[in-house]
């Protein structure tokens, strides 16, 4: 391939019809391009009629990342300017259809690297991120080894789809340099038959590995990545609830890591109830917190929360006595033989109840334990019925409640049915976009409990600030800096910012983290601007002069 052809295939150089006549000519691309030059601004109109063309998300995200292989710049110019659009495009909830159909619509692997526990060793290891960096300095990698991906479970090497997302919204929410960040995939094998016995699956075609071996190859990763990307920001994503709480717990202290599942879902969930409370007027420490759904991202949840009230005074003893658990069996009880270490922590005594062998299922739990927030992560459609909304509006004025399962079709309950149960007194956010609810003359914007509100933000702030890690006060920093915008004074006001204000929020986070990080002093480097030091980290979707790459 010569040189000119290796810049038009270069996702990071390309320019399409937008190279100058001077580059063309300095580049030896004449002739390799329509003649009319175009300028950015056209590109992504013409991206963007294209777009609208499209007769289902589906199609819609597959043209969107034909554009993201061939134009990063063209890509996140056209993200930028429609970002509330593309967000649920691009990401959750169209993403959950594309990870389902990777094998079959496989094209490109997105500068993404496949790692194998068949071949762990550090070398191979080593080489095949070096292979897939091509030489660019890494400062943000994805990985997931894709067992708990979303609400649909695993999908092994197709959950590649979610860092290669993930690094698209860190990009267009908070401006990290695209050229700068690596998504990863950790293939152990698969539970799924399905892609077992699928011809057309790419991922290795054995049982997923729990073995000890599984945790020397995550190890090994972990390893190779943070010495060869001296200044990595290491976010784990999608790991399955076996695993998730393991893997940070191991690294946490020694690198600047974190996990959306366990850290940032508790983060977004924090600022939605602080909202909340902004708008009710009530103390955190006065809460009944009732979470449905005891896996990974609800146990991360409660821990946050749990944390935010020994913040405001409690101890670790009196705020556990606010929570209540509630998973496949019931409400969780510490005699129970099966519960994971973060249950445990919040797991109950039955000699609290009398009638504690009956409480198996959510409505008779909100009658005996009253709660004043209700958090969903269970992935169970419907389950927030109007029986529960009720009873437990029965014993709060403003019930704070958040359905956040998605994909839509997992979501405990819908925001016009929880207004209308309620009379108009629920404080909701959901984990999908949910249009305003219309209800007795007021109109009532639903916030969305959505990550990308929270994790670009941090990320941006903890590389800006060149943290050595990554804290309990850097993470409530963001969620109040999140918590503290809502306007109480409006009625039916969202207990979230929107999503289509997505960079200016992300700035917000990212300043507060930053700041947290140099008042502890948990740096790398000294800061004495944090402001500026966020802004000079952050990239913007131009087109640069490459006529110089003629010399180089």
């Amino acid at each position: 391939m010569t040189k000119s052809q290796e810049i038009v295939n270069n996702p990071f150089l390309n320019k399409g019809t937008a190279f100058t006549d001077a580059e063309r000519k300095a580049l030896n691309l004449e002739g390799m391009l329509p003649p009319r030059v175009q300028t950015l601004d056209q590109q992504v109109d013409r991206v963007y009629a294209e777009y609208q063309q499209k007769s289902n998300d589906l199609e819609k995200r597959g043209y969107l990342m034909s554009i993201f292989n061939e134009n990063r710049v063209l890509f996140y110019a056209t993200f930028a300017k429609h970002v509330s659009e593309f967000m649920p495009v691009v990401y959750d909830p169209t993403i959950a259809d594309s990870i389902e159909n990777y094998s079959r619509m496989y094209v490109n692997p997105q500068n993404a690297a496949f790692l194998s526990i068949n071949d762990d060793s550090r070398e191979t290891i080593r080489q095949s991120l070096v292979n897939a960096a091509e030489g660019r300095d890494i400062e943000l990698l994805v990985v997931t080894d894709g067992e708990g991906i979303l609400g649909i479970g695993d999908w092994a090497t197709q959950g590649i789809d979610i860092p290669v997302g993930k690094l698209m919204v860190y990009t267009a929410a908070a401006g990290i340099d695209p050229a700068k960040v690596l998504p990863v995939v950790l293939d152990a094998g698969t539970t799924r038959d399905e892609l077992l016995k699928d011809p057309l699956y790419v991922g290795l075609d054995q049982e997923r590995d729990y073995s000890d071996k599984y945790y020397n190859f995550v190890d090994n990763f972990v390893q190779e990545a943070e010495d060869l990307f001296p200044n990595l920001y290491l976010h784990f994503e999608d790991f399955g609830r076996s695993n998730a709480a393991n893997i940070l717990d191991k690294y946490k202290d020694e690198f600047l890591v974190f996990n959306d599942d366990i850290q940032g879902t508790g983060i977004i969930v924090l600022a939605g109830v602080l909202g909340a409370l902004n708008i009710s007027g009530e103390k955190m420490t006065d809460q009944t917190y009732l979470c449905y759904g005891a896996g990974t991202a609800g146990a991360g949840i409660a821990q946050r929360v749990c944390e935010e009230m020994v913040q405001e005074g409690l101890s670790e003893d009196e705020a556990k006595k606010h929570f209540y658990m509630v998973d496949k069996q019931g409400l969780l009880f510490d005699d129970m033989p099966d519960l994971t270490p973060a249950q445990k922590e919040f797991a109950r005594s039955r000699s609290e109840f009398n009638n504690s062998e009956d409480l198996t299922d959510l409505l008779s739990i909100v009658k005996a334990v009253q709660p004043t927030i209700m958090v969903g992560t269970s992935t169970n459609p419907g389950a927030f019925t109007e029986d529960v909304v009720k009873e437990m509006a029965a014993h709060t004025e403003r019930p704070i409640i958040l359905p956040i399962s998605n994909p839509t079709k997992l979501c405990e309950a819908k925001a016009e049915d929880l207004i209308k149960w309620t009379d108009g007194r629920a404080l909701v956010a959901t984990g999908v976009p949910s249009a305003p609810v219309e209800y007795n003359g007021v109109t009532y914007e639903i916030g969305q409990a959505n990550n990308a509100l929270v994790y670009p933000g941090i990320g941006l702030g903890a590389i800006a600030a060149t943290a050595t890690t990554l804290n309990d006060a850097m993470i409530s920093a963001a969620a109040h800096s999140l918590g503290g915008i809502v306007d109480p004074k409006q009625p039916g006001a969202a207990i979230l910012p929107p999503v289509d204000q997505l960079t200016k929020f992300s700035q917000t986070v990212a300043n507060a983290v930053a700041q947290s990080a140099v008042d502890q002093g948990v740096t790398r480097e000294q800061i004495s601007d944090v402001k500026g030091a966020v802004e000079n980290e952050k990239w913007y979707p131009v087109y640069t002069d490459l006529a110089d790459l003629a010399t180089k």
